[in-house]
C-alpha cells in the first residue's frame, strides 16, 4: 500500500484492537476515557474514546492488501498481499505459541510476479488463503493457499530466505498452492461465500464468476463491469455487493443473471463498499475524496414477487469527520459503530444512531425501536391519579356496549361510568326529548314531537306574549312572590329539566323523593326553595345533616333559613347577603341568593355556573317573563356553545346550534363517540346530514375497526340503521352467474311465485331440498364443487355424505337465507372453490387447493387470517 492511501482493520475476534495499513502495520489498542483520564501519548478517537500504539511491522514492504486471520489463535496474524504477487504471513506483536510459530514469516509465491489485489481467508476452513491477482497469459489469477501444508513436491527446489537482514530466523517459500483458477485473466476482488466452504465469488476482469472447489473446471458466471469489492451480506447469504466506478449494484445469488438492485450513482468513483456485521442489510459505501459515508438500509426490503420487481431501500448519508475519508472499517461486534482514517492517519470513531422509527397503537400503547433494541410506553392500569387518555375511556365505554340502550337511555351514562357530569345531563336530557316526543305523537301525531327535539331555546321562542305572572303565597312563611303563570310550553321545558313528570300537574314530590335518595339534599333543598316552599327545605336539610353520608353544617344551614325575614334592612339579609359567597356548595349559596334579592331580579341564582344549567333553567321558566326569559335563554346557549358544554344540548336540541355546541366538545375533548351517539338519538334527517356529524361518525366506526371491534362495530351500524333508515347500506357483495352477469340470489327474490325464494334453489336445509343447479337468469349450469363434484345450488345435506342431522334443519323460523355450510365459497387467487362446509373441512387437514394438478395455497393467503377480534380482551 505504499504510495497509497492509508487502510483500516478492526480485529476479527479483539473488539479493542485495530490495524492501520500503510507502508507499514500499525496495531492501536483503544480505550474508554468515560471513567478516567486521558493517558499522554494517547490518539483521541471520540469524546468517549482514545487510541494507544502499540507495536509497527515495517518488515513487509510493497504492501498492496491485508487481510486479518479469522480464527482466534494465533490472535495477531495477519496476510499481506505484495506488489510482486507474493503473500507473507506475519505477525503484530510477541506470539510465544511454538505451536503457530513456523507461520509467521512464510511466503507464498506464484509462479510469475505480478501485482495482489486482494486476499480472502475462508470463514470455515480458516488455514484456506484466496489471492487474486493481475493477468498473466500463462498462469491463474486466483490462487489458493494452504497455510499449515506440509507437502512439497520434489520438482520445487526448497530455499530459505531471511524476511530482513536483522532476523536469524528464515522460512520455507511455497510456490505449489491446493487450488488455481481463473486462467489468463485478472481477479479484482475475492470472497468466500459462507454458505459452503468450497464456493469462491472472483470479481474477475469482466465477469462476476462463482468457482466451486469441487469441480474446477466449471464455473458460474455472469458478465458486468461491477466486479471491485465484492462482499457478501453476513446475515443474508445470497445477497453480495460490488461495484464499478460510482455505482453499486446488489447481487442475489439465487437469480445470478442480473443484479436486483442498482444503487444511486455517484459523481466520484467508489473506494470501498461494506456490509454492517451487526446490521442486517446496512450497507455502507465511500467515494474518492469525501467526508461522507453513504449508507444503505435494506432492513424492510420485501422479497420480489416477479423478476422485473426492484426493492426498496432507504438512503442516508453521514459526516463522521471533517476531513477526507480513506477508508472506513465496521466495528465486528458493537452495533454500528465504525471507526474512519484520513489520507495523514487521523482517525476518529464513530456511531452511526439509528433512526428512531415511533408507532402509537390504537390502544393507547406508544412503541419506539432504536438498533436492536424495543421500547414501549403504555398507561398503568392500576394507576389512578392521572386521568385516563379519551381514547381508553372511549373503548372501555364500547366494551361497557355505551350509547346502544335505546330503552332506557339515560341508563347509558351509567354505562360511560357515571364519572362526568355532563355525561349524565345529556343522557337524562335525550332521555327526557325520547319520553315526551313519544307520549305527544300518542296523543297528537305530527303535532309537536319534533319541537321537542329542537331544544328549549325554541320552545320558548315558540311562546312569545303568551305568559303572565300572578302572586303565589310560600309554605311556611307569610310571604307572597311574583312567578310566571305555566302554559304548555314552560311546562315541557320543566319536564325536558326532569322537575316535574308527565300530565299538567305541577307535582315536584317525585322529583325531590328522588334527589334525597341520590343523596343530592342540597340540591333538592334548593329546588323546594325554588318552588316557595322553605319548611320543605329544612326538612330536608335536617334529613341530610342526620343520614350517614350528610354534612352536620346542614343543621347550621336549616337554622339559618329558619330564621328568614323579608324586611329589607334586617341585620339577618345583611348577614346572609355576607356570608352566603364563603359557602362550599353553589346550591346552599344560591338559596341565600334568592332570598335575599329583590324581586324580579335573580342574576345569584341565574349566573351560578357552578348550579346544573337545568335547574337554572328551570328557575328561569318560573320566575322570569317572556323576554326576560327569551334573553337568558339566548345568552346561556352561546355560553354553552362556546364552552362545548353537553348540558346546553337541553338548550340547543338536536338542530344545528346542537351540531355546533357538540363541534366544541369535539374540538375539546376528541370523544366522537358520545358525539355519534347523541345525533344518532333523534334523527333529525337534516341534522344527520350535516357534513360534520358523517365525519364523526365514519371517524367512530374507523376507531372500532382499528381496535379491532369488529362486532362492536356492526352493532353501532345496526343502531345506525335503526334510527336513521337512510343509512342503511346497499348489499355490495352478490353471487354473480359466470355467463351472464346477473345476481344469482337477485333473480331467485325477484321471483314473483309464493314461496319460490332463495331456498328453492337448494341453499337454505328447508326439508323440500329443492334443487336448481343452474342460473335462474341464463339456465347455464352453475360451477361444480371441487369435492363432492355437485353443481352449486344443491344442499350439502342431500350430497353423498351430507349429515342426516342437516336434513331435519329448518332454519325458516330464523329467517336465514343459507346454512353457512351451502354457501358459495372460492379462492380469488385460483378460482377454484365449493361448498363452504366441504372446503372448511378439507383445508382443517391440507394446504393446497383440492383440485387436482392445483399448488395454489388458498388459506395461507389471506394475511387476516390470523386476527380474532379483541372484544373480549380485558384492558
Amino acid at each position: 500500500m505504499s504510495g497509497t492511501k492509508p487502510d483500516i482493520l478492526w480485529a476479527p475476534h479483539q473488539v479493542d484492537r485495530f490495524v492501520v495499513c500503510d507502508s507499514e502495520l500499525s496495531l492501536y489498542h483503544v480505550e474508554s476515557t468515560v471513567n478516567s483520564e486521558f493517558k499522554a501519548g494517547s490518539l483521541r478517537l471520540s469524546e468517549d474514546s482514545a487510541a494507544t500504539l502499540l507495536s509497527i511491522n515495517s518488515e513487509t514492504p510493497y504492501m498492496k492488501c491485508v487481510a486479518w486471520y479469522l480464527n482466534y489463535d494465533p490472535e495477531c496474524l495477519l496476510a499481506v498481499g505484495q506488489a510482486n504477487g507474493r503473500v507473507v504471513l506475519t505477525s503484530l506483536g510477541q506470539d510465544h505459541n511454538s505451536k503457530f510459530k513456523d507461520l509467521i514469516g512464510k511466503e507464498f509465491v506464484p509462479k510469475h510476479a505480478r501485482q495482489c489485489n486482494t486476499l480472502a481467508w475462508n470463514p470455515l476452513d480458516s488455514n484456506w488463503l484466496a489471492a487474486g491477482l493481475d493477468k498473466h497469459r500463462a498462469d491463474f489469477s486466483v490462487l489458493i493457499w494452504d497455510i499449515c501444508s506440509k507437502y512439497t513436491p520434489d520438482i520445487v527446489p526448497m530455499e530459505k530466505v531471511r524476511l530482513s537482514a536483522g532476523e536469524a530466523e528464515t522460512t520455507l517459500l511455497v510456490t505449489k498452492p491446493l487450488y488455481e483458477l481463473g486462467q489468463n485473466d485478472a481477479c479484482l476482488s475475492l470472497c468466500w461465500l459462507p454458505r459452503d466452504q468450497k464456493l469462491l465469488l472472483a470479481g474477475m476482469h469482466r465477469n462476476l464468476a462463482i468457482f466451486d472447489l469441487r469441480n474446477t473446471s466449471q464455473k458460474m458466471f455472469v458478465n458486468t463491469k461491477a466486479v471491485q469489492g465484492v462482499t457478501v451480506d453476513p446475515y443474508f447469504h445470497d445477497r453480495v455487493a460490488s461495484f464499478y466506478e460510482g455505482q453499486v449494484a446488489i447481487w442475489d445469488l439465487r437469480k445470478f443473471e442480473k443484479p436486483v438492485l442498482t444503487l444511486t450513482e455517484q459523481p466520484k468513483p467508489l473506494t470501498k463498499v461494506a456490509w454492517c456485521p451487526t446490521r442486517t442489510g446496512l450497507l455502507a459505501t465511500l467515494t474518492r475524496d469525501s467526508n461522507i459515508i453513504r449508507l444503505y438500509d435494506m432492513q424492510h426490503t420485501p422479497t420480489p414477487i416477479g423478476d422485473e420487481t426492484e426493492p426498496t431501500i432507504i438512503e442516508r448519508s453521514v459526516q463522521p469527520c471533517d476531513n477526507y475519508i480513506a477508508s472506513f472499517a465496521w466495528h465486528p461486534t458493537s452495533q454500528n459503530r465504525m471507526i474512519v482514517v484520513t489520507p495523514n492517519r487521523t482517525m476518529s470513531d464513530f456511531t452511526v444512531f439509528e433512526r428512531i422509527s415511533l408507532a402509537w397503537s390504537p390502544i393507547t400503547s406508544l412503541m419506539w425501536a432504536c438498533g436492536r433494541h424495543l421500547y414501549e410506553c403504555a398507561e398503568e392500569e392500576n394507576d389512578n391519579s392521572l386521568e385516563k387518555d379519551i381514547a381508553t375511556k372511549m373503548r372501555l365505554r364500547a366494551l361497557s356496549r355505551y350509547g346502544l340502550d335505546t330503552e332506557q337511555v339515560w341508563r347509558n351514562h351509567i354505562l360511560a361510568g357515571n364519572e362526568d357530569p355532563q355525561l349524565k345531563s345529556l343522557w337524562y336530557t335525550l332521555h327526557f326529548m325520547k319520553q315526551y316526543t313519544e307520549d305527544m305523537d300518542q296523543k297528537s301525531p305530527g303535532n309537536k314531537g319534533s319541537l321537542v327535539y329542537s331544544g328549549i331555546k325554541s320552545i320558548v321562542k315558540s311562546s312569545l306574549g303568551m305568559v303572565e305572572s300572578s302572586r303565589h303565597n310560600w309554605s311556611g312563611l307569610d310571604k307572597q312572590t311574583d312567578i310566571q303563570n305555566l302554559n304548555e310550553e314552560r311546562i315541557l321545558a320543566l319536564q325536558l329539566c326532569g322537575w316535574i313528570k308527565k300530565g299538567t300537574d305541577v307535582d315536584l314530590g317525585p322529583f325531590l323523593n328522588s334527589l334525597v335518595q341520590e343523596g343530592e339534599w342540597e340540591r333538592a333543598a334548593a329546588v323546594a326553595l325554588f318552588n316557595l316552599d322553605i319548611r320543605r327545605a329544612i326538612q330536608i336539610l335536617n334529613e341530610g345533616a342526620s343520614s350517614e353520608r350528610g354534612d352536620l353544617n346542614l343543621n347550621v344551614v336549616a337554622m339559618a333559613l329558619s330564621g328568614y325575614t323579608d324586611e329589607k334592612n334586617s341585620l339577618w339579609r345583611e348577614m346572609c347577603s355576607t356570608l352566603r359567597l364563603q359557602l362550599n356548595n353553589p346550591y346552599l349559596c344560591v338559596m341565600f341568593a334568592f332570598l335575599t334579592s329583590e324581586t324580579g331580579s335573580y342574576d345569584g341564582v341565574l349566573y351560578e355556573n357552578k348550579v346544573a344549567v337545568r335547574d337554572r333553567v328551570a328557575f328561569a321558566c318560573k320566575f322570569l317573563s317572556d323576554s326576560q326569559l327569551n334573553r337568558y335563554i339566548e345568552k346561556l346557549t352561546n355560553e354553552m356553545k362556546e364552552a362545548g358544554n353537553l348540558e346546553g344540548i337541553l338548550l340547543t336540541g338536536l338542530t344545528k346550534d346542537g351540531v355546533d355546541l357538540m363541534e366544541s366538545y369535539v374540538d375539546r375533548t376528541g370523544d366522537v363517540q358520545t358525539a355519534s351517539y347523541c345525533m344518532l338519538q333523534g334523527s333529525p334527517l337534516d341534522v344527520l346530514k350535516d357534513e360534520r356529524v358523517q365525519y364523526w361518525i365514519e371517524n367512530y366506526r374507523n376507531l372500532l375497526d382499528a381496535w379491532r371491534f369488529w362486532h362492536k362495530r356492526a352493532e353501532f351500524d345496526i343502531h345506525r340503521s335503526k334510527l336513521d333508515p337512510s343509512s342503511k347500506p346497499l348489499a355490495q357483495v352478490f353471487v354473480s352467474c359466470n355467463f351472464c352477469g346477473k345476481s344469482i340470489s337477485y333473480s331467485c327474490s325477484t321471483v314473483p311465485h309464493q314461496g319460490r325464494g332463495f331456498s328453492q334453489y337448494g341453499v337454505s336445509g328447508s326439508p323440500t331440498k329443492s334443487k336448481v343447479t343452474s342460473c335462474p337468469g341464463c339456465r347455464k349450469p352453475l360451477p361444480r364443487c371441487a369435492l363432492c363434484l355437485i353443481n352449486m345450488g344443491t344442499p350439502v345435506s342431500s350430497c353423498p355424505g351430507g349429515s342426516k342431522s342437516d336434513e331435519k334443519v329448518d332454519l325458516s323460523k330464523d329467517k336465514k337465507l343459507a346454512q353457512f355450510n351451502n354457501w358459495f365459497t372460492w379462492c380469488h387467487n385460483c378460482r377454484h372453490g365449493g361448498h363452504a362446509g366441504h372446503m372448511l373441512s378439507w383445508f382443517r387437514d391440507h394446504a393446497e387447493c383440492p383440485v387436482s394438478a392445483c399448488t395454489c395455497k388458498c388459506m395461507q393467503l389471506d394475511t387476516t387470517g390470523n386476527l380474532v377480534p379483541a372484544e373480549t380482551v380485558q384492558p
